[in-house]
């Protein structure tokens, strides 16, 4: 089994922290928005499920950025897969409620995870 990648050297640049807490925002803008409009039935859950990929995106190249082994570890290939999931249920309707539901519970299980789970290298 593979070793935790905890410790590694990070890049940094001044306003870095600040710009991730403004992409953090407007990402928990986007699940604000795409829970009203899925559970509201508004029918526009596609500009904030495009939101939350952008942001989730731009914050997943900038950890990639600052972490060059991001993408080897649990955190950085599910962040990959959840912005794949979320173009899934933005695109495709019969799986939106199932999927935003797992996402969700998901998402939320991971961040609560130890570091030495979500710094896990996979390969």
């Amino acid at each position: 089994m593979s070793e935790p990648v905890l410790g590694d050297k990070h890049r940094d640049f001044p306003g870095r922290r600040l710009l991730l807490s403004l992409l953090r925002v407007s990402h928990m803008i986007g699940l604000a928005g795409l829970a009203a409009a899925l559970l509201g039935n508004t029918g526009q859950s596609h500009d904030w499920g495009f939101l939350m990929v952008a942001s989730g995106l731009s914050i997943a190249l900038l950890d990639r950025w600052s972490d060059a082994g991001y993408f080897h570890q649990v955190k950085g290939l599910v962040a990959l897969v959840k912005m794949f999931l979320v173009l899934v249920l933005v695109l495709y309707e019969p799986l939106r409620l199932p999927l935003f539901w797992f996402l969700i519970a998901f998402s939320v299980a991971l961040s609560h995870a130890p570091g030495s789970v979500r710094h896990r290298r996979v390969f």
